[in-house]
């Protein structure tokens, strides 16, 4: 694979001439880092993972600027249905180069490279972190891709080996397994340290992972209890919960807190992408990112829209608007001299606790068979925030007497208006098998069975030998 194995290429030519210079200009090098020596100390390790998350993360780059790669949905303004090939290389090349350095990290550790330096808990607590993002890399990339290159790190050189796709359950049986050891090595909180994977994040993402294994492609029913019972174990859990007030809950101030699980992190050493691409140009905005109209059309008007829509400003609504589409407003918590010097601190969620209740209560229905009263009062939990604690018609409370396809049918559409514009939507539509259904009529033409999964990038498929998924 080019992308792969480019990156091999250029360290090891980068070593050979550092080498050869360090040799012109110095007879006897003081010293010299060679891959054995680094991975000694927990803040190398740590390196590692920052420079990982930077990748999928990054100023311009990965998810900073990476709506367009699901602009496709039902939500986001501008899409077609029409994906042509290398469509999302970018994410593709991100998360492989992330999986990379953390495979290097976990096969150093594993080595023993930290030596009698650290704890057999700071050790854990290190293994542990790793698992997770690596977890989380091959938890994006499944999703969009379908069988996948499983490189660990025990997988042979990757710059020198020829790589095949395994199939979707073997990778996520690599997901559960790095999840389910992350749950156990890390803990429910860190002192000092905001920001960090938790035990209770790992275990929200093991549910999230088990409801997609129990939903297309692999449409396997039994891991619905297993899905609820991970979020099950979260909420009772009590470390997380949601933000009472919903005008907050995308806040600077609870970007860690108590409803963030797990976030993509931004801040004044390493901001997020100009806060511009969220506004409208009526609010001095580039108005990069905006909302298809007719599903803002078919949001009901409840104070969550209020907070996660912008419709209107001073009074001028969207349609008199330049660009004549609503905006994400969710994301527009950044402060006046923030947003003037460019500089977002905005943090994007991996995993929220609206998600977590949301999850239990679909696989709480989905394994019982109809909707049990902890499905109902989860869901009902998001629902009653959204609604500003007040009885809105358009927008009712689900119950128990509702059939276990309607109750399903609510919660996705409660997962829809909750989660927009946080990557989630496009991964529900898949895993539901809805996209044509779902689709904006004016592109459902364009809509092929194909667009279930994106396609391999040109020069992994003509260069690495991968077989291109159908369609492409």
């Amino acid at each position: 694979m080019k992308n792969i194995k480019l990156h091999f290429y250029f360290i090891m030519i980068a070593m050979i001439f550092s080498a050869i210079s360090c040799k012109k200009l110095v007879e006897k090098p003081i010293s010299f880092v060679q891959p054995s020596d680094f991975y000694t100390t927990p803040s190398q390790i740590e390196a590692t993972f920052a420079a990982s998350m930077n990748k999928v993360w990054d100023y311009w780059g990965g998810y900073g600027y990476g709506m367009g790669n699901f602009i496709d949905d039902d939500q986001y303004g501008g899409g077609d249905l029409v994906i042509g090939n290398n469509h999302a290389s970018d994410l593709w090349s991100a998360h492989y180069g992330a999986i990379a350095n953390l495979n290097s990290a976990i096969r150093a550790m594993k080595r023993g490279s930290l030596g009698s330096s650290v704890s057999q808990e700071e050790f854990d607590q290190l293994m542990g972190q790793a698992k997770f993002i690596r977890a989380y890399n091959y938890f994006m990339l499944v999703r969009m891709f379908g069988d996948l290159p499983l490189i660990t790190e025990d997988s042979e050189d990757p710059a020198i080996t020829k790589m095949t796709r395994s199939p979707i359950a073997d990778v996520y049986a690599l997901i559960v397994s790095d999840f389910t050891e992350a749950a156990k090595k890390i803990p429910r909180k860190w002192d000092d340290f905001p920001g960090r994977p938790t035990s209770g994040a790992a275990k929200g993402l093991l549910a999230k992972a088990y409801l997609t294994m129990a939903t297309y492609p692999l449409n396997d029913a039994s891991n619905y209890a297993k899905a609820a019972d991970y979020a099950n174990q979260v909420i009772q859990e009590g470390d997380y919960s949601l933000v009472p007030d919903i005008n907050n809950v995308f806040s600077v101030a609870t970007k860690y807190g108590p409803e963030m699980m797990w976030s993509l992190n931004s801040n004044y050493a390493d901001i997020n992408t100009d806060p511009q691409i969220y506004r409208p140009g009526i609010l001095d905005g580039w108005g990069d990112q905006s909302i298809q109209p007719e599903w803002e059309q078919q949001y009901p008007q409840t104070p969550r829209k209020a907070a996660y829509l912008l419709t209107d400003v001073n009074g001028v609504h969207y349609t008199a608007w330049d660009e004549g589409r609503p905006y994400i407003k969710k994301f527009m918590y950044d402060s006046q001299d923030d947003y003037d010097n460019y500089s977002s601190v905005m943090n994007m969620p991996v995993i929220r606790f609206a998600d977590v209740l949301l999850i239990y209560a679909e696989a709480a229905n989905m394994a019982a068979g109809a909707p049990t009263q902890a499905a109902v009062d989860a869901v009902n939990q998001v629902i009653d925030r959204a609604n500003g604690y007040a009885n809105i018609a358009a927008h009712p409370k689900l119950t128990t007497a509702m059939s276990k396809e309607d109750f399903d049918a609510a919660v996705i559409e409660e997962r829809n208006q909750e989660l927009c514009f946080e990557f989630d939507r496009w991964f529900d539509l898949i895993r539901k098998h809805i996209l044509k259904e779902k689709s904006i009529p004016d592109i459902q033409q364009n809509f092929s069975v194909d667009d279930y999964l994106f396609p391999i990038p040109d020069n992994d498929v003509e260069l690495g030998g991968l077989k291109q998924n159908p369609g492409y």
